[in-house]
C-alpha cells in the first residue's frame, strides 16, 4: 500500500494503477435506495466518485450531478464516461481534498458511498458538512463498509466497525431530520479482480424534513 499521507497523490496513484472501467457501474444498494426514496430526480452530489458509476447512472436517470473526487485521472475518466454515454449535459465534475474544501450550494441528493481512505482525514465532519448540503425535502445517502473484504487495504486488520445507529448518531442531526433507512444488511460484493465474497454495509438514508 502507498504510505504518503497525501489524499490527492494517494488516490491519483490508485486511480492511474486501476482499470479504468472499474467502478462504472452503480452501486445497486444507491440505485436501490434512490429509486425507493428519490423518485424525482433533481440536483445531486456524489462524494468521493472515483470512476463514476453512481454519478452516471444518476445522469441516466435523470439527475443533474457534481461529481467530487480529488483524483484528477478519476475525474477525467468521469468526464469521458458521460460524453460517451451522452450525459455530458448532466454531470459536472468538480475537484476537492473534501479534508479541505467542499462544494458549493445544495443539493436535492447527497451520497457517500464507500467514502473510506487510509489517509488520515476529518471522515465525520465531512460527512456533517454533506448533511449540511441537503436542500430542504433531499435525502442524504451514506453506504460504508462494516466489514473487512479480501481485496481491502484493511485486509487481515483487527477491525472495529460502527453500528448503523453509531453513524446516524455520529451525524448529529437536528429533529428535522426523517430516517429512512439505518441498517446493516450483507451482500455479494466484486473485487477489482472479479474475485467475490459476502460483505456486510452499513446504510444509512435520512430525509431533511421540508
Amino acid at each position: 500500500m502507498n504510505m504518503t499521507t497525501d489524499s490527492a497523490d494517494f488516490w491519483e496513484t490508485h486511480y492511474t494503477g486501476l482499470d479504468a472501467q472499474w467502478g462504472t457501474a452503480p452501486n445497486q444498494v444507491l440505485a436501490d435506495l434512490v429509486t425507493a426514496l428519490a423518485a424525482t430526480p433533481a440536483k445531486a452530489l456524489d462524494l468521493g466518485c472515483g470512476h463514476g458509476g453512481d454519478a452516471l447512472w444518476l445522469a441516466s436517470h435523470g439527475w443533474n450531478v457534481t461529481a467530487v473526487d480529488v483524483s484528477t485521472t478519476a475525474l477525467s475518466r468521469v468526464t469521458a464516461g458521460a460524453e460517451a454515454l451522452g450525459l455530458a449535459d448532466r454531470v459536472r465534475t468538480s475537484r476537492h481534498d473534501l479534508a479541505r474544501t467542499f462544494p458549493d450550494g445544495s443539493f436535492d441528493l447527497v451520497s457517500a458511498c464507500y467514502f473510506h481512505t487510509p489517509i488520515e482525514i476529518p471522515r465525520q465532519q465531512v460527512l456533517r458538512q454533506a448533511a449540511r448540503a441537503v436542500a430542504p425535502g433531499g435525502l442524504l445517502i451514506v453506504v460504508e463498509h462494516a466489514s473487512v473484504a479480501p481485496w481491502s487495504w484493511q485486509a487481515g486488520q483487527d477491525i472495529r466497525f460502527p453500528a448503523p445507529a453509531e453513524v446516524l448518531a455520529s451525524l448529529e442531526l437536528g429533529t428535522d431530520w426523517r430516517t429512512e433507512r439505518c441498517h446493516a444488511p450483507q451482500r455479494t460484493a466484486t473485487g477489482p479482480r472479479g474475485q467475490q465474497s459476502t460483505v456486510t454495509e452499513n446504510v444509512i438514508a435520512v430525509r431533511r424534513a421540508l
